[in-house]
């Protein structure tokens, strides 16, 4: 691994208190374990039920080197979350993960290994290839995350196996350029990131999964975002 190489994780988070210690030892833990420089760049959107405090804790545990606070003043959305927290960031690369503990930075190695093995842009985690899985999904969850996957494939023929997956490893510079073409809002956004990384000659890899459902909190996934969702998808296929 070379040494200049340096992981921003961004952590958006919105009402994440139980869950965001651990998933910040957790990172620690795999990070130190592999010898791999980081920062954690916590974007907490004015959670009411106290993240930011919790954050700032855990800034004072492993220090401000290594743990970034870029708080905003509302619930402003995932992509805009993304984009603050990448221009705060320090890193050669960037990992763009859930705070809720539905992705596990053991991983994360794997991420690393795979875009050194061919030299790829993005690498995304995929819970539809190998033995990637779900867990702790109920049959209408899995339903629709399937459906939604499989109508994808079939529009956009995207050349990835998991196009609504938010584990992700992307050169900085990428994602930038990413960010700057992509306009899609909440789940549509994670689809448009990787059809427009095809559209653009960006080259992904994959790794498979296991995703797990969140252990604490509530999922924000609602009828709106599904409405979203298939609209976000004939847009896609109506413009690429």
């Amino acid at each position: 691994m070379a040494e200049k190489d340096k992981y921003s994780v961004l952590l958006p988070t919105y009402n994440e208190r139980e869950n965001l210690p651990l998933i910040v030892w957790l990172l620690v833990k795999y990070f130190e374990k592999d010898n791999i420089n980081f920062e954690i760049i916590v974007i907490d959107d004015n959670s009411p039920d106290g993240t930011l405090d919790i954050a700032k804790q855990l800034q004072d545990v492993y220090g401000k080197e290594r743990i970034l606070l870029r708080p905003r003043e509302a619930k402003l959305g995932l992509g805009t979350a993304y984009i603050h927290g990448m221009k705060h960031s320090s890193g050669n690369f960037i990992i763009l993960m859930d705070a809720d503990l539905s992705h596990h930075p053991k991983f994360i190695a794997q991420f690393i290994a795979e875009r050194q093995r061919g030299n790829f842009d993005i690498v995304s985690g995929t819970r539809y290839s190998g033995d990637g899985g779900v867990y702790g999904w109920d049959l209408r969850r899995k339903v629709i995350s399937r459906g939604a996957n499989y109508v994808a494939q079939i529009l956009l023929r995207p050349g990835a196996s998991d196009l609504t997956g938010s584990f992700r490893l992307y050169r900085k510079d990428v994602l930038k350029k990413l960010m700057d073409v992509c306009v899609s809002k909440g789940y549509v956004f994670q689809m448009e990131m990787i059809v427009r990384a095809r559209q653009l000659g960006f080259t992904v890899g994959e790794v498979p999964i296991s995703f797990v459902d969140r252990v604490y909190g509530e999922s924000k996934l609602g009828g709106n975002e599904i409405v979203s969702y298939a609209k976000g998808l004939l847009t896609l296929f109506a413009t690429t």
